[in-house]
């Protein structure tokens, strides 16, 4: 290309940018690269920059160009609602018309393909489970292919099973690629990806091999990973309550709003709930949200209206607000780059973003849990394979599950890593065998499991590391550019003491150690029961129910279920823990009080539910009615619903005395139903179930800890 003809190029992209960003902003020289490789050379393009680098102003400012050209338009595979909604906003602020569909909008989507194709529409943002849609699979996107102008992959790590957020249904992506006309360029893009994530992405995608007339191999940019405004810091207390303590404190120092990570859904909601108690104006958000109240929560702290979400990591890629001034991680994260990738949400648009790491002792076990949930071991997959192999009609999930002893997450990520290997395939209606061999790749598996467990050292070093953290931090992502930062605790550009005020902790303690969960019923008997030979489904008859029930407290509670989960593995229920269960059931708003109390009999040698009941027959003065019997010993390892229920279905019964007195002087009565723990809740529904039908009156479970 001649000179001039780049000068009036490039002029052109500014002109967008601006639109974009404002009037004052230029685009950086690898913005240029890589919008001149897409729209003038139609090339493939690779594109690492750190958050708020301004990856998005690429393909927008591309898309903008290519449609000047006559080009059809953009299609966005994109993970998460909140990257979408910004995507938009930004894209209409630049003359833009953006779109999208997904799980909430279906109503929308005829509409929405109607105007694609009337030529109305520059942007589609799609993702990526519509990618594993049978009807959009099928019918929508061999069309959005052949008239894309530019395909884009955002968060494109999530592709790679080596990256710390792999989603199955982005390696569809591989099949959409294939099937491009050819001249249509591609663009993947993340901030989190070290070197191994980036070939994988590249091989997944096809990115590096030769393609012809578009410009030969894949373009790849890499930038220096340094975020300039962060100043990042660890801050060790010795327990939960004083974490909270010094929370909160720090809260009323920092100014602007930011956001509070937590590592699960019941730490969220405890810290919200104390920050709230402290005059905070906070929102809990996580993967359980409501859509509706995850937007409003969104906006929220978009306009300065709350100090902090307190959020799990579903509060993370694309989220975008320039302004945020601080990220405080309530716990380590197990992965390095993942933290890095929550920590970008800060400072984009700031000269001094403060982003604190405080460490807990529930971590570790924390991280453990999650790995656990890998890919499953290869007889449960051949279960699977062979059970799909046996049916001429497609099985949905429910049924699978019947047949497959995964819990349902687990259950259905297998089924898309399938899927995506060619051995099943996704149908209306369900899953059906393919019919084509497929490998148990045990070696892959296994080093996977060991990047993770070498990631989870990682977090052990950075929390331990003299170094500069941000520097720690960039080599993590293989970042060549990598130096010490001048501005963390380590280096000395940021103090933040760890004295904490007395008061203020024993006020976090007495709020952390409030006892007391809902435990919901369960109404509904899972899916296709009647092929593991139970006759059960639909509805649980509402005479066989039990009543919403009361746990003392979750395991994963920041300091009570830590307690709690050390009660029930010593088999020990100390003075403090019985005045907890105490207190939960004096707050209790019972419908009808019981008058009679009955426990779940132990199949280890050494229970607590018995001498828990029997402490609270005497302080209730309620009827101590014994010990409703194992017939059978299950196993109490979580599973999924269906195998779970099979499992407890008839492993319990009633002793003759019982059965007696509930036919006599307690017929009809409220009871107390106590255990030790409960998880997936089965026990409890299966064994009130017993009770109604001999003639008790509403069962109230009560439990000490609560596995969820």
């Amino acid at each position: 290309m001649s000179e001039p003809y780049v000068d009036e190029l490039r002029a052109e992209a500014e002109a967008w940018l601006r639109g974009l960003a404002g009037e004052h902003a230029c685009l950086r020289d690898d913005q240029w690269v890589a919008i001149e490789a897409l729209v003038e050379r139609r090339r493939r393009a690779l594109v690492v920059q750190r958050t708020g680098w301004g990856k998005s102003a690429v393909y927008f400012i591309a898309t903008a160009m290519l449609r000047r050209r006559g080009a059809g338009p953009t299609v966005i595979v994109s993970p998460l609602l909140a990257l979408m909604r910004n995507q938009i906003a930004a894209a209409g602020r630049a003359g833009i018309t953006a779109v999208t569909v997904n799980s909430t909008n279906a109503e929308q989507w005829a509409e929405t393909f109607a105007a694609v194709h009337r030529g109305e529409i520059d942007v589609l943002l799609v993702s990526p489970e519509r990618l594993n849609n049978p009807d959009f699979r099928d019918e929508i996107l061999p069309r959005l292919a052949a008239g894309c102008g530019l395909l884009v992959v955002d968060a494109a790590h999530c592709i790679s099973d080596w990256g710390h957020d792999f989603r199955p249904d982005f390696r569809r992506l591989r099949t959409l690629l294939s099937e491009l006309p050819d001249g249509i360029p591609v663009l993947a893009t993340t901030a989190t990806a070290n070197a191994r994530v980036v070939e994988d992405v590249a091989d997944v995608l096809g990115l590096t091999r030769d393609t012809g007339d578009t410009g030969g191999e894949v373009l790849i940019l890499r930038g220096e990973l340094d975020r300039e405004s962060l100043r990042l810091a660890v801050v060790r207390l010795p327990d939960t309550p004083s974490r909270l303590a010094w929370l909160a404190d720090q809260l009323g120092r920092l100014g602007g709003s930011g956001i509070v990570y937590a590592l699960t859904v019941a730490a969220s909601a405890q810290i919200a709930d104390y920050l709230r108690d402290r005059g905070f104006a906070v929102a809990a958000y996580s993967g359980r949200t409501e859509p509706a109240e995850r937007i409003a929560a969104e906006d929220d702290l978009l306009n300065n209206r709350v100090k902090a979400l307190v959020a799990t990591s579903a509060l993370g890629m694309g989220f975008d607000k320039p302004d945020l001034a601080f990220v405080v991680h309530f716990g380590a994260p197990s992965s390095p780059v993942a933290y890095y990738q929550q920590i970008g949400r800060a400072g984009r648009g700031v000269a001094s973003a403060t982003v604190v790491l405080m460490p807990g002792a529930e971590d570790e076990a924390i991280w453990s849990y999650f790995a656990a949930a890998g890919f499953p071991p290869e007889r449960q997959v051949r279960a699977a394979l062979a059970a799909l192999d046996e049916q001429a009609a497609p099985l949905s999930t429910a049924a699978l599950e019947t047949r497959v002893e995964l819990s349902r997450t687990r259950l259905e990520t297998m089924l898309k890593v399938l899927d995506v290997d060619g051995a099943i395939t996704r149908v209306r209606g369900g899953w059906q065998s393919t019919g084509q061999p497929w490998q148990y790749d045990a070696q892959r598996y296994e080093r996977v499991a060991r990047v993770r467990s070498d990631e989870q050292q990682a977090m052990r070093d950075y929390l331990a590391t003299p170094r500069c953290r941000m520097r720690f931090l960039r080599e993590q992502l293989d970042d060549p550019g990598a130096t010490d930062c001048g501005r963390c605790d380590n280096c000395g550009g940021v103090e933040l003491g760890a004295s904490v005020d007395t008061a203020a902790v024993e006020q976090a303690r007495a709020r952390l150690e409030r006892p007391g969960v809902p435990i919901e019923a369960r109404r509904l008997w899972p899916t296709a029961m009647p092929a593991l030979g139970i006759d059960a489904r639909g509805k649980l008859p509402a005479g066989e129910l039990a009543e919403i029930g009361r746990a003392v407290a979750r395991f994963t509670d920041l300091t009570l279920g830590q307690r709690v989960r050390r009660a029930i593995d010593d088999a020990h229920v100390d003075s403090d823990l019985l005045g907890a269960a105490v207190a939960v059931l004096a707050a209790w708003d019972w419908e009808q009080r019981p008058v009679a109390v009955v426990h779940v009999g132990s199949a280890a040698r050494h229970g607590i539910a018995e001498p828990l009941a029997a402490h609270l027959a005497r302080l209730g003065r309620l009827v101590d009615l014994g010990a409703v019997q194992h017939r059978a010993s299950p196993a109490r390892e979580r599973s999924n619903s269906a195998h779970r229920l099979r499992e407890l279905w008839s492993a319990f019964e009633l002793p003759e005395p019982l059965l007696e007195r509930l036919r006599t002087d307690c017929a009809d009565v409220p009871l107390l139903l106590v255990d030790d723990w409960s998880d997936s809740g089965w026990t409890l529904a299966v064994v009130a179930r017993l009770l109604r039908r001999a003639g008790a009156g509403r069962v109230y479970p009560f439990v000490l800890g609560l596995r969820a």
